[in-house]
């Protein structure tokens, strides 16, 4: 079966990146069609899950902070124009970020010389106001903390959902299908060793089609591949070995009586000294703690989404140091979800070198949820070539080796 229309875009991946590419291009009038194999915010995709931090702070990562504004703008716009923001629970609850920073800290003190650059916000609190602040939350080896007191947590799964659910409003077609890789013979000379288009993409063919596992065939002008973890599996030749997906493992843990671990009462916060992160008790879900160390590399489609003992066993040593009134703490729930790595932690947003019209989208490293109104509307301006692509996130800076510098 063939879908009876040439679309103007065809986004493969209702995840965040995919999700708000398909949103923006709706908005600036493209007749777009979005798939995905398990549903916008499913249960595999790096985008489920119940929370994500948006952050400003990201060292001396200016490109980030600078997104992560815009995003924050759009998420807000997004939650107004849906009528989100006045229901019940919300979609973004500004808990603030609390950065727990080392006597010497280099990132800690990058963070600040760029959060005063992009004119973002901020408090810096001593050991002293800390303890005195955030009694639930003991320092530890922190010696200062910065408190990002506008930024918060989004609601993930639910986020995703609003903006697909916004988008159709407004005519975008959704299929719930898995693609079938595409090939062409220029990803078969890429197999077999032959020539490589790369320095001249122009030159390159394109893809006219998507084809379904069901046989159903979508046909299109561009495409946008935007599918996270599936990205290496869609095209092995070019990606198998620049995106990692790990395994990551996160934790719920329920509270004592009352409202201490709340979002009014403790931020989110971050120790990337230990690489371990926290969330407030929202929804009356549980704290929410996570060791934000890579984990083994899996498949998002058959790994098993069960936390292990040793995993708890690590988050509950970590809660004895610093959340102690949790370290026993019952746990309420658990996820396991991936990150996709890229070499160094930065975005892909590129064309692929064997297709003119086909854009890569990914590696959102563990860090990309909030950036997803920001990665939508770069490539909604690439395809309407009002943009250039961003060297930082071009697909020759890619490598095989794991370097992580973006956090």
């Amino acid at each position: 079966m063939t879908l009876n229309k040439i679309f103007d875009v065809a986004v493969v991946g209702a995840g965040v990146f995919g999700a708000w590419t398909a949103y923006q291009l709706n908005r600036a009038g493209a007749e777009v069609v979005l798939v995905d194999a398990y549903g916008p915010g499913n249960s595999r995709a790096s985008s489920g899950g119940e929370s994500r931090m948006i952050r400003m702070g990201y060292g001396p990562d200016r490109i980030y902070t600078r997104m992560a504004q815009r995003s924050l703008e759009l998420w807000r716009e997004l939650f107004e124009r849906s009528g989100s923001a006045a229901t019940s629970p919300r979609l973004f609850h500004p808990t603030g970020i609390l950065w727990l920073a080392r006597e010497h800290d280099p990132y800690c003190q990058a963070t600040l010389e760029t959060l005063k650059q992009c004119r973002v916000s901020y408090e810096v609190l001593d050991r002293v106001e800390l303890q005195h602040r955030y009694p639930q939350l003991l320092p530890g080896a922190a010696a200062w903390g910065i408190l990002e007191p506008g930024s918060g947590v989004l609601m993930a799964r639910q986020a995703v959902q609003v903006v697909v659910a916004q988008a159709q409003q407004r005519g975008l077609k959704y299929v719930q299908a898995a693609i079938v890789p595409p090939g062409s013979q220029g990803e078969r000379d890429r197999e077999s060793g032959g020539g490589s288009n790369e320095e001249s993409p122009l030159n390159s063919p394109e893809l006219h089609s998507i084809t379904t596992s069901a046989g159903e065939e979508i046909m299109a002008r561009q495409f946008v591949f935007a599918c996270g973890p599936w990205l290496p599996k869609l095209f092995p030749t070019v990606l198998n070995q620049l995106i990692h997906v790990t395994r990551q493992e996160v934790f719920f843990f329920g509270v004592p009586a009352g409202d201490r671990f709340g979002p009014g009462q403790i931020p989110a916060w971050i120790d990337f000294s230990d690489l371990v992160y926290g969330i407030p008790n929202l929804d009356n879900r549980g704290f929410k703690v996570a060791i934000d160390a890579h984990g083994p590399e899996s498949d998002p489609d058959t790994l098993d989404r069960i936390a292990s003992a040793h995993g708890l066993a690590a988050v509950r040593a970590y809660l004895a140091e610093r959340m102690p009134e949790l370290a026993d703490a019952p746990v309420t729930e658990t996820r396991v979800c991936q990150y996709e790595n890229t070499s160094n932690g930065d975005f892909l947003i590129d064309r692929h070198p064997s297709f003119e019209n086909v854009w890569l989208v990914g590696g959102g490293s563990g860090h990309g949820f909030k950036h997803g109104p920001a990665v939508g509307e770069q490539v909604a301006a690439l395809i309407g070539g009002e943009a250039k692509v961003e060297p930082r996130f071009s697909l020759g800076t890619k490598e095989c080796m794991q370097q992580r510098k973006v956090f």
